[in-house]
């Protein structure tokens, strides 16, 4: 038996990803964030696939803490409360990222 969504629980699962994204880049366009910046810093969470050089044990908790919305929310949250645009601007970016790779059905390990 596998951990994996199936079904119609799978393509809810990614429809909420799309969602995500969505909001994101909304977001990130009211927020007046440069595109630029957006193409350059949206794949930076997947270096976390550099802890795998580490262990598979240690890779998957390095990529969890990278893909988890715990941190990408407190990240926004810290910006949008204590004004920080770049914060604000960053953690829209890692938002906008976790919603993708969960709109291609990738999750968490």
């Amino acid at each position: 038996m596998t951990n994996s969504a199936i079904g119609g629980v799978r393509s809810l699962l990614r429809l909420e990803g799309a969602a995500i994204l969505v909001a994101s880049l909304l977001a990130y366009n009211h927020q007046g964030g440069d595109w630029g910046t957006l193409v350059l810093c949206f794949f930076i969470p997947d270096l976390s696939f550099v802890g795998y050089t580490l262990g598979p044990r240690i890779g998957a908790v390095i990529y969890n803490i990278a893909h988890s919305l715990v941190g990408a929310v407190m990240v926004l949250a810290y910006g949008v409360v204590l004004s920080v645009p770049l914060a604000t601007i960053a953690g829209i970016i890692w938002i906008g990222h976790i919603g993708f790779d969960r709109m291609l059905g990738y999750g968490l390990k």
